[in-house]
């Protein structure tokens, strides 16, 4: 079947337009950037009526959203990006007879949070548009070596000393080849009524489990724990959080502490359906890979760190160790050698001759 994939140029979009090449579906690439031949132009922020999905939904049979963000760039992304605009996808491809439509959601607690709420508005909005044949699939923590949190937490188990803030709830992570499956097996189940489907992953871990399974898989030994306190963990996010590029914040410690699973005993959505062990997240060729990339991680933080601390070294030891007196005159030749201030030209008189005469 043709199937419009939104959010194709993304982590998530990536497999599974791999997932459903693989099964024989010609795939409509939905992107905000058009790159490939046949891509079609998406814009979350602006796309917000269903007039402006019905030209793209012309020769349509199924319609994928996998399109998200974590963190807000601007005041009203999540209500535009997670709820408006795939709202008015959804209603569009009702009044195009499409019925088949998967959302991707997230799985997590407290509802109230707007990253999640916004997520379940557009979930409701789906099943209303197309109560026939439609799927909301709600993954947890999704693993993937492209994803950047798994490049993040990754970074971060990759310490000599693995930091465990306390009050962090359990994990349940899935792999991204075992959510982009599931995304295809929602397309080729028989018709059913709309339904809403939790994919937790089979095992669940916690915080200082997570850390020791990545340092596993990138061939690491076990390293000593260092407990954090949960008040230095929401100083740290309501700090972290001032940067918008940062993926910590006070709402994803929130997340944290309430942990990103359900229930522990559900099995699959599908009959015959594997998921796989977070200890088998990756082949174990790909650990010296996987551990490269997280050190290098560092190299950045590493360099400022080390330049700061020459300066504030230099510094304090101009002010404090070595006589003022002498460090002024080590100066002194530099001032002396320093450009003139640039002179003020005057402005040329206007001439008094006009151009028409």
């Amino acid at each position: 079947m043709n199937v419009l994939l939104c959010g194709a140029d993304g982590f998530l979009g990536r497999a599974i337009q791999r997932a459903l090449a693989a099964a024989g579906h010609q795939v409509a690439r939905g992107v905000r950037r058009p790159r490939l031949p046949g891509d079609i132009a998406i814009d979350y922020r602006r796309d917000l009526a269903p007039e402006d999905w019905l030209p793209r939904l012309e020769g349509m049979d199924a319609v994928v959203n996998a399109v998200g963000i974590l963190r807000e760039q601007r005041a009203d992304d999540f209500a535009r990006i997670h709820h408006r605009a795939p709202a008015a996808l959804f209603r569009a491809a009702a009044m195009a007879g499409i019925g088949k439509a998967v959302q991707i959601s997230a799985l997590g607690a407290p509802a109230a949070l707007p990253y999640l709420a916004s997520k379940y508005a557009a979930d409701a909005a789906l099943l209303e548009a197309l109560p026939d044949n439609a799927t909301v699939l709600r993954p947890a923590l999704v693993f993937g070596q492209e994803s950047v949190s798994t490049r993040f937490f990754m970074a971060l188990a990759s310490l000599p000393i693995l930091c465990i803030p306390r009050g962090a709830g359990e994990l349940r992570p899935v792999h991204v080849d075992d959510v982009a499956a599931t995304v295809a097996a929602c397309l080729a189940a028989p018709a059913a009524a709309s339904r809403v489907l939790r994919l937790p992953g089979p095992r669940a871990l916690s915080y200082a489990e997570w850390m020791e399974t990545y340092r596993a898989l990138m061939k690491l030994p076990p390293a000593p724990r260092l407990p954090v306190p949960a008040f230095l963990m929401a100083a740290a996010a309501r700090c972290a959080g001032m940067c918008r590029a940062s993926l910590l914040s006070c709402d994803t410690w929130v997340m944290m502490r309430h942990g990103n699973r359900d229930d522990a005993e559900e099995a699959p959505p599908f009959p015959g359906q594997t998921l796989r062990d977070p200890a088998a997240f990756a082949p174990p060729e790909d650990a010296g890979r996987l551990r490269l990339a997280a050190l290098a991680a560092w190299r950045r933080p590493m360099f400022i760190g080390v330049l700061a601390a020459i300066w504030l070294l230099t510094a304090l030891a101009s002010v404090a160790l070595h006589p003022v007196a002498e460090s002024l005159a080590l100066l002194r030749p530099s001032a002396s050698k320093a450009p003139p201030p640039p002179r003020r030209s005057r402005s040329p008189r206007r001439s008094t001759r006009s151009w028409a005469s």
